[in-house]
């Protein structure tokens, strides 16, 4: 088959296209032919070298969508044909076909297409997580979302806004701001050019959001615990502008604050967990709760697909189709 290598850390150029061999089903896997495939924000952390990869070569990827066309000797509950994703697999779907344990195996209704899977359902279940399993958000009136128009930013708006609550988003580019506005924020700051702290003041009247969702890292989380009203959550869920280091749980006491940093893999370990939840994210995805915004390149185009993301000038999702 055909996978996306990588024989070590550097820039999108290091992605090549290569045969490898077909992967075999254990007992308790089955081969998934992959139909398209979710590119996120730490395939380029594990690409480039902020996140750290033990062997090499190494295929990246974290979910995919696709048809199931081998099983293991011991599989029972799925069958040849089946549609179904993956998100909790390990890293290796930058490829044709993954073999995948059937405990990660999520079920994909046939009203939803193989490309809304991809671009909607990991970063899906992430916003379900930040706004239904780290803190219950509708409790709270006010929230704030960095880079509201990224991958999970823009799902996390959508639904937040669903749910009526209201959003300040922030993005890093004037030209994002139209489309953040457009998927459910009530304000919306630069907070590359405005001054965050000082924005969030003069729209709050200095009471602040009840939860920060900080997915850029080094560069804002300092502000973003300024931002919050006494008691408030910060969710540190992702580092896109680079790991924050030092940290300085001082910086909490002022005013009595939470810091959480969760991850997917945590959150959606167990199993009855990850299909309940993923049944809401199709169902969200059918009664168009939640819109992903599709960004599709062929599979041969990953070297670009990094290149757009590492940029930071996309809005939505990224898939690799075939």
């Amino acid at each position: 088959m055909q996978a996306i290598v990588l024989h070590k850390i550097g820039g999108p150029e290091n992605l090549k296209i290569e045969n490898v061999d077909d992967p075999k089903p254990k007992k308790d896997e089955v081969i998934v032919q992959n139909k398209a495939i979710g590119v996120n924000f730490f395939d380029h952390a594990f690409r480039s070298g902020q996140y750290k990869i033990n062997k090499f070569p190494v295929i990246l990827g974290l979910e995919a969508s696709g048809v199931i066309v081998e099983l293991g000797a011991e599989v029972k509950d799925f069958k040849i044909g089946d549609r179904v994703a993956y998100i909790n697999a390990g890293i290796g779907a930058y490829a044709e076909r993954k073999a995948v344990n059937v405990y990660n195996l999520i079920p994909v209704p046939n009203d939803i297409t193989d490309e809304q899977v991809a671009s909607g359902l990991l970063k899906g279940l992430m916003a379900h997580s930040l706004l239904h399993r780290v803190y219950i958000a509708s409790m709270v009136k006010r929230i704030l979302i960095h880079s509201v128009t990224g991958g999970v930013g823009h799902i996390l708006c959508q639904w937040a806004k669903y749910l009526n609550i209201e959003i300040i988003g922030t993005v890093g580019l004037d030209e994002k701001m139209d489309y953040a506005r457009s998927i459910g924020c009530s304000y919306v700051i630069n907070y590359r050019t405005q001054d965050l702290v000082a924005e969030v003041a003069k729209i709050t009247d200095y009471a602040g959001v009840g939860i920060v969702y900080d997915s850029v890292g080094k560069e804002t989380l300092n502000k973003s615990l300024e931002c919050l009203w006494a008691m408030g959550m910060c969710v540190s869920y992702g580092e896109t502008s680079g790991a924050v280091e030092n940290f300085n749980l001082d910086e909490l006491v002022a005013n009595s604050l939470y810091i959480t940093r969760p991850t997917l893999a945590k959150y959606k370990s167990n199993r009855v967990e990850l299909i309940m939840a993923s049944n809401e994210i199709f169902a969200a995805l059918t009664k168009g709760i939640i819109r992903p915004k599709i960004n599709n390149y062929k599979f041969q185009d990953v070297v670009k697909a990094h290149r757009d993301i590492e940029s930071k000038k996309t809005m939505g999702s990224l898939i690799l189709t075939f």
